[in-house]
């Protein structure tokens, strides 16, 4: 019997009304996140994957933001929550760790103020319970002294620190679905290998389901089973990490996966080189008739340049948006 989705969102289109136009950031897009897996999403900056993050727990100001589609979460769509009921899931059931914990953290109070506080409006603990329980949450993120540490403002921690102090935060009232945007994003890489394996060792002892965005393919290939690419704004491809890794199907996904340095290893079109992609992620205001991709690729067709690609289902298990493989 095939698994109910944790989360499944279908539709979502998120668009901001601005003085030059309408800005959709998300469009169309639908995703699926079962029970225990880590799902990854990929693509450049301004390819929409941090307002698809935002738009789950309705993070975004409205006006400007506008919402639509559906969010199913445990069969209720978020979408029709009042303010009281998101907030009742927001940080309890889906928590979500930003890009720039330094920005995110208040700097006015303690670490273990801002972590006890949420233990306290989603656990209903006493003050002295839930700071107890912001310690315990500081050791298991494997913060040396964090007695100490949980006094201190989120200024004296240094930034592998500081985001461990936000993964403390985002798993303190053990959510089921945790959202990770850019989680190593400013850190040095032995800083980013201690946070990946903190991150893989917290999701086997609590069980819970991880959306990864970022642009870096090393950890979604590290933590990842499923993931997904975007290009402004919508699903290009999907598929298992290893296949999309061995065969990826989409011109987009082929020049990212080739713009990264492989040790001993090619990809099917024998390139061995560093590529790049050529010209930049175009304004959202300025959306590309036909394929969106169509300026930047190299295997471009009559018909890329008028009409959309469907999503189409060449192998089991594999989507993509491309008129390659219609």
């Amino acid at each position: 019997m095939k698994q109910e989705p944790l989360l499944s969102i279908t539709n979502l289109h998120t668009r901001f009304h601005t003085y030059e136009g309408v800005v959709t950031a998300v469009d169309g897009v639908n995703i699926d996140v079962y029970q225990g897996e880590t799902l990854g999403v990929v693509g450049e900056s301004g390819c929409g994957k941090s307002v698809t993050a935002l738009s789950i727990l309705r993070l975004l100001p409205s006006p400007p933001a506008e919402i639509q589609g559906t969010i199913l979460f445990d069969n209720m769509n978020l979408l029709d929550l009042n303010l009281d009921e998101i907030r009742q899931i927001r940080g309890n059931s889906i928590s979500m760790i930003f890009q720039e914990p330094m920005t995110s953290l208040n700097p006015v109070l303690t670490i273990g103020e801002q972590i006890s506080e949420a233990i306290r409006l989603h656990q209903r603990e006493t003050r002295q319970e839930a700071w107890r329980k912001a310690v315990e949450m500081l050791q298991m993120v494997q913060i040396p002294s964090p007695e100490i540490r949980a006094k201190e403002y989120p200024h004296k921690l240094s930034g592998g620190m500081r985001q461990r102090a936000m993964i403390a935060m985002a798993i303190s009232c053990h959510p089921r679905l945790l959202l990770a945007d850019e989680p190593t994003t400013a850190l040095d890489v032995t800083i980013q290998a201690q946070i990946i394996e903190l991150m893989i060792k917290l999701k086997e002892e609590m069980g819970a389901s991880i959306v990864l965005i970022t642009h870096n393919l090393g950890l979604i290939a590290e933590m990842a089973q499923r993931v997904i690419v975007m290009y402004t704004g919508k699903v290009v491809e999907e598929g298992k990490v290893e296949e999309l890794f061995e065969n990826p199907l989409h011109p987009y996904t082929q020049g990212l996966l080739g713009s990264i340095p492989w040790i001993g290893q090619k990809l099917k079109t024998g390139r061995r080189q560093l590529q790049e992609i050529p010209g930049v992620v175009p304004s959202l205001l300025e959306i590309p008739e036909g394929c969106r991709f169509h300026p930047r690729c190299s295997r471009v067709m009559g018909i890329c340049r008028k009409e959309e690609p469907p999503l189409v289902q060449p192998e089991n298990g594999r989507l993509v948006q491309c008129w390659l493989w219609t």
